[in-house]
């Protein structure tokens, strides 16, 4: 569907968005975007205050052929089927999981769809680390087999962490398509990233230090797991740090993410804020939702800074003569040949 060299014409779909992750990385390389839409009703009014338009619902309330025409698809779409987190709770309800989960899992296969009717160029996938091992990886075989031998799609995959460019050791990974091939490039990052100090408040208010009831909770939960042998329990974190991964439960508690306010004041929670910022969102993100809402909105988000990344090297790959990589091979020996 590429017809210009010039990125700004490219289209992008935004599928299952969030509050705007991808949004957000996509619209920084110039490429515009046609079509968003997610479910949760929260979510489309944090993404309407950010962008001006709201999010269509339910993905299958839409009609495929509804969807405007666009160069690439965009999806994170949703994890809680494949984490190990969300498969232990689901096993513990007595819920299926992974492709069996009738609400979420089989969302890829929507996305499956929408790439088959409308064969944009590209598109960038994000889901969880252990999306690979689920079901001893027959579940991520039949998402691979999908993209390439039914769909014609050259799969790239990498899993990268984002404690690279943000405080936050936090694996995702994340498929990039063609159609027709192209060569692409996953980019670099730093060796060493930023620490939590980097994003933390001042005068942050007293309502996220934990209170004493809750705080002596969490130590005895951690020391009945550690006496039973598990690795259950609070992460405590000063600003020196790399805080484990934010997830869409941390409304609950806070447990994972604990700032150390020194021996005298039981430890805090992250601010919402100081979550957007975690994830990389800018410092003009808007969070017109509760604590709670905007708790799970960044738990569930891609890393900004991750993504626009990967954007910037999509828009190249598409820029590219779709034959650059035979010439790049041929130029490689040219100069090798001339030494």
């Amino acid at each position: 569907m590429v017809t210009s060299k010039d990125s700004r014409k490219l289209k992008f779909i935004d599928l299952f968005c969030g509050i705007g992750g991808f949004r957000l990385a996509f619209d920084r390389v110039g490429a515009k975007c046609v079509f968003s839409c997610d479910w949760d009703k929260y979510s489309q009014a944090t993404y309407e205050a950010n962008f001006g338009e709201k999010p269509n619902g339910d993905i299958y309330s839409i009609g495929i052929a509804n969807i405007p025409e666009h160069d690439i698809l965009c999806a994170g779409f949703p994890c809680q089927p494949f984490s190990i987190a969300g498969v232990s709770k689901k096993l513990s309800l007595g819920r299926k999981h992974g492709f069996e989960d009738e609400k979420q899992g089989n969302l890829f296969f929507q996305i499956a769809n929408i790439l088959d009717y409308h064969k944009p160029s590209a598109f960038v996938l994000e889901n969880v680390k252990h999306l690979k091992n689920h079901d001893k990886g027959r579940t991520f075989k039949i998402i691979h087999r999908t993209l390439t031998e039914a769909l014609g799609y050259q799969v790239y995959q990498k899993i990268i962490d984002a404690q690279n460019v943000v405080p936050q050791h936090r694996e995702r990974i994340y498929l990039i398509g063609f159609k027709p091939s192209r060569w692409f490039e996953f980019p670099d990052f730093p060796d060493t990233g930023p620490k939590l100090e980097s994003i933390l408040e001042t005068n942050v208010n007293s309502k996220y230090t934990l209170t004493d009831h809750l705080w002596q909770y969490l130590r005895n939960y951690a020391d009945k797991h550690k006496a039973a042998g598990n690795g259950f329990g609070y992460g405590l974190f000063t600003g020196a740090d790399v805080a484990r991964t934010l997830s869409a439960r941390y409304y609950k508690d806070g447990s994972e993410i604990l700032i150390s306010q020194g021996k005298q004041r039981n430890p805090r929670r992250l601010t919402p804020r100081e979550c957007a910022r975690l994830m990389g969102f800018p410092p003009d993100f808007k969070i017109p939702v509760s604590d709670t809402q905007a708790y799970k909105q960044f738990g569930n988000s891609v890393v900004v800074p991750i993504v626009s990344a990967l954007a910037q090297e999509v828009i190249a790959s598409l820029n590219r003569p779709a034959d650059y990589r035979g010439e790049l091979v041929l130029r490689m020996q040219h100069a090798s040949a001339g030494k």
